[in-house]
């Protein structure tokens, strides 16, 4: 009799704490403006499944990346670490070498660790995920060639005693906009936001994207109808982000709110609260220290720049960090221009290293000052720029920016309106200015690359670009 309760003790205690330690499915979107979607106040895109999702768990109202921009964005999540830290502050580079990554961390704590769809992080051995099949970015952008989930039911399924962590990085709605049915969204009846210039052509490319959004939204919810048959849907902390903003000018590659604010939203049945949201500030650097304190492992002695909102998860904790920090180098997306930036939730303050220079991203402006393919709304705005002055300011807001921006991004979330010069907003700025400088400090980060050639270069072969003071 003894022997049969001590071994029922222990299968209790076993069960309690396999229910303790959750699986995690996190799924990512790719260049997708927060705030096009319905559930941050977008006016525009049907997301029904990604909806859904937000009725059953915690929005997060104020979570970020570092710096938008996938890859280095992606190395963040991963790594805990900003990007100055893991060395991947550029896109189409790499992090440092013995940098470790959520497979390292959660596969000591008995976690599998898998990652399906776009890895675009490296080195390898930084990120040793295990490949999981399907939502192959090099296959899924064909609208012939449907996606296959059998890859994750498989990885989901194939040990129910031992946990598991699968991010699915889905393509969706990063360029090229082929996915999807435009049609439901005819280009007169679109609401575009204040920072997009309204032109044919652009109401006719934002069609297409919000298309793109539709059908990731779809994804979502087979990802989710799958989890829920794998029989998990009960044990797995759900956590769905949309990465940096869309490839609109004053998105990505900008150190705006619409480039660096980012979707989370998180279901955990039993354990996250259903329906609410939560003001607490996150940046993807909390991400991985969350996880590994979710598993049940320390975070003490690892060289994080995030920390646990595991309280904010659970409901007991309604504030997580006081500031959310951003960079960007345009390194190699076009010449250097380093920016920095620093948001309190409420405004936020934008240092612009080389403002006398124009700024110019290639992908956008193409190689002689033409639009790419995927980008052949800009001519159109330089076009209306000059019969339009609503125009010329958006244009003129992209290439041309002060050393110093302010904003009221509370009460103006698409940053129109510019407040660095006004003395009511003084000390706000130098608050906000003094606290951006001592995260510079600390993270080692004077600013300016040394060798433009040579760091578009290093960017190329996935080796660092030495910074130096201006």
């Amino acid at each position: 009799m003894k022997l049969l309760s001590l071994l029922c003790f222990s299968w209790i205690s076993l069960a309690s704490l396999a229910a303790d330690k959750p699986n995690v499915l996190l799924i990512l979107a790719d260049d997708c403006t927060h705030n096009d979607l319905l559930v941050y106040g977008g006016k525009n895109a049907k997301t029904p499944n990604i909806d859904r999702l937000a009725t059953e768990g915690l929005v997060f109202n104020r979570a970020y990346v570092s710096e938008a921009i996938c890859q280095p964005c992606r190395a963040e999540l991963y790594t805990g670490q900003f990007p100055m830290r893991n060395g991947c502050a550029w896109n189409h580079s790499a992090s440092r070498t013995g940098t470790r990554s959520l497979p390292q961390h959660l596969g000591p704590l008995g976690y599998r660790v898998g990652i399906a769809g776009k890895v675009h992080v490296l080195p390898e051995e930084s990120f040793p995920f295990e490949s999981v099949p399907g939502f192959d970015p090099n296959c899924v952008r064909n609208p012939t060639q449907p996606h296959s989930l059998a890859g994750a039911r498989e990885f989901m399924s194939r040990n129910a005693e031992q946990p598991f962590c699968l991010v699915v990085a889905l393509v969706e709605p990063h360029v090229p906009w082929v996915m999807g049915d435009p049609s439901q969204y005819p280009p007169k009846k679109i609401q575009l936001p204040p920072n997009i210039a309204d032109t044919p052509k652009t109401r006719q490319d934002f069609g297409r994207y919000l298309a793109e959004i539709t059908f990731m939204d779809g994804q979502v919810g087979e990802i989710l109808q799958t989890l829920k048959e794998t029989g998990h849907a009960e044990d797995t902390l759900v956590m769905f982000t949309s990465e940096q903003g869309s490839q609109f000018p004053g998105n990505k590659w900008t150190n705006w709110d619409t480039g660096l604010h980012t979707a989370l939203i998180a279901r955990w049945p039993g354990k996250v609260p259903v329906g609410q949201r939560t003001d607490a500030m996150v940046q993807y650097a909390d991400v991985t220290p969350t996880l590994i304190d979710l598993a049940g492992g320390s975070v003490k002695d690892h060289p994080f720049d995030g920390s646990s909102f595991a309280a904010v998860l659970r409901g007991k904790a309604t504030q997580h960090r006081s500031f959310a920090y951003g960079v960007h180098n345009n390194i190699p997306e076009g010449p250097a221009y380093p920016i920095r930036t620093i948001s309190d939730g409420q405004y936020r303050y934008i240092r612009n290293l080389t403002p006398n220079e124009i700024y110019i991203e290639k992908h956008l402006m193409g190689q002689l000052g033409g639009a790419v393919e995927h980008n052949a709304y800009w001519p159109t705005w330089v076009a209306f720029s000059a019969d339009k002055p609503e125009v010329y300011s958006l244009v003129k807001r992209y290439v041309s920016r002060p050393a110093e921006q302010l904003y009221h991004t509370a009460e103006d979330p698409f940053e129109m309106k510019d407040l660095a010069e006004d003395p009511q907003y003084a000390e706000i700025k130098a608050k906000l200015s003094s606290e951006l400088d001592r995260w510079l400090t600390e993270q080692g980060d004077p600013g300016i690359p040394q060798d433009t050639k040579g760091a578009h270069q290093a960017a190329k072969q996935g080796k660092h670009v030495y910074f130096t003071k201006p």
